[in-house]
């Protein structure tokens, strides 16, 4: 007998689980993939700082107790300098938030296979109609939706979203106990997250430090192998020497103690997505990609782009003909663009331009934030191209050549 429902959805991470949750309490029958095992799930997906506003735990009901930690600020560091800005926000218990969704969804009718990789669409002639898992299984479905992340073995065969090697942010992550969060000559850390530009530290990149409680923090860096980190990087170092050397020199870590078993790493691309559907299919979360390019934030948007493919999925099978074709389908790709990541374009930029950045303009940036409104750094980090150019000065200028210069040619 054949195994077919209504949809399948390959991986249980933010995007993946709330496009599940959705459907199933629409009363579809779903079922998830999900490559790992259930009783070690998610310990090897659980890469995400998770960092994540109020306006996110209210659109989806996120619980309080995944939280580890209810913030006040979010402070910006350079080199030598910071900008605390007032933003609630929450640092959820990545493990605990992924648990509850599967949780979530499977009350709702969902069903989870753990134990299963996918690994290649099954084809009838040029549309996907279901997935091959664990060598010989498979499973049938009117739409198919890709949440595996960089991974993507069904956008990839599809040739969907088209994710480049050279764009893709490596970032590692480890919890601390007997961090000083209110250390002399820096700011207070206290129920803050803090996000670090220093290419010395990252570089092509950013660190930081998300107080989760006490003295303890999550601790992490991330960057792109570009332009400025191979003019600032340090011989022979990895990823991990860079967040060792960082603890090593900086004071708020003088008796800071790793957690144990409390190590993450991950990946995400920075880029513009191409096509994100075709015929029965759909690609979301990081496999778009769909991480904020300037400040990396995730949870957010991936749970977005879960919800705006369930609604596309949603209309597509209660129509009366069950069009799943790549033109409804299509309308995800629109919704993405409007709801998920509205001005991704100008903020991909603003990225690129800023990560060319010396350590010293840095230091000028965030120096000159504190002359700022509130609503005048609201429209630049939402993209507003005259406010965003009011921030530069003339030293930007063949930074900003260049990166209009390597847009074009890509």
């Amino acid at each position: 007998m054949t195994d077919t429902h209504d949809v399948v959805i390959a991986g249980a991470g933010p995007a993946g689980g709330q496009a599940a949750r959705d459907l199933a309490s629409r009363g579809y029958d779903v079922v998830v993939l999900e490559t790992e095992s259930e009783d070690e799930f998610p310990s090897r997906s659980n890469k995400s700082t998770a960092g994540t506003f109020p306006s996110t735990m209210a659109s989806f009901g996120i619980p309080d107790d995944v939280v580890m930690n209810f913030t006040d600020d979010v402070i910006l560091e350079s080199p030598n300098h910071h900008y605390r800005r007032h933003q609630p926000g929450a640092v959820l218990e990545f493990a605990d938030f992924k648990n509850w969704l599967v949780d979530e969804a499977v009350a709702d009718g969902a069903e989870y296979r753990f134990d299963a990789r996918v690994s290649k669409p099954i084809m009838d002639g040029d549309e996907i109609v279901g997935v091959t898992y664990n060598g010989d299984e498979e499973v049938y479905a009117d739409i198919v939706i890709d949440a595996t992340g960089p991974a993507a073995p069904l956008a990839k065969a599809l040739d969907v979203c088209g994710l480049r090697r050279e764009k893709q942010a490596i970032g590692i992550e480890f919890e601390y106990e007997n961090v000083d969060v209110d250390a002399e000559g820096y700011a207070d850390l206290t129920d803050s997250m803090m996000l670090r530009l220093d290419h010395d530290i990252a570089p092509g990149g950013y660190s930081w430090i998300f107080h989760t409680g006490a003295d303890t923090a999550k601790v992490g860096v991330c960057y792109l192998q570009n332009e400025s980190h191979r003019a600032n990087s340090k011989s022979g170092f990895t990823i991990d020497d860079y967040l060792q050397y960082w603890v090593d020199t900086d004071p708020r870590f003088a008796d800071a103690k790793k957690l144990e078993g409390k190590q993450h790493r991950g990946s995400a691309h920075v880029q513009l997505p191409d096509k994100m559907s075709t015929d029965n299919f759909m690609a979301i979360g990081d496999t778009v990609p769909t991480v904020d390019p300037l400040w990396g934030e995730g949870i957010d948007k991936c749970m977005r782009s879960g919800r705006v493919a369930a609604a596309t999925a949603d209309r597509s099978l209660t129509d009366s003909d069950r069009d799943t074709s790549a033109g409804e389908l299509a309308v995800y790709d629109q919704l993405w663009q409007d709801r998920v990541a509205p001005k991704v374009n100008k903020r991909l930029f603003m990225t690129e331009m800023l990560y060319r950045a010396s350590n010293d303009r840095y230091d000028a940036l965030v120096s000159d934030l504190h002359k700022h409104s509130k609503d005048k750094l609201d429209s630049v980090n939402a993209g507003n191209l005259r406010d965003m150019l009011g921030m530069l000065k003339l030293e930007d200028v063949s930074i900003l050549a260049k990166t209009a210069r390597d847009w074009v040619r890509n």
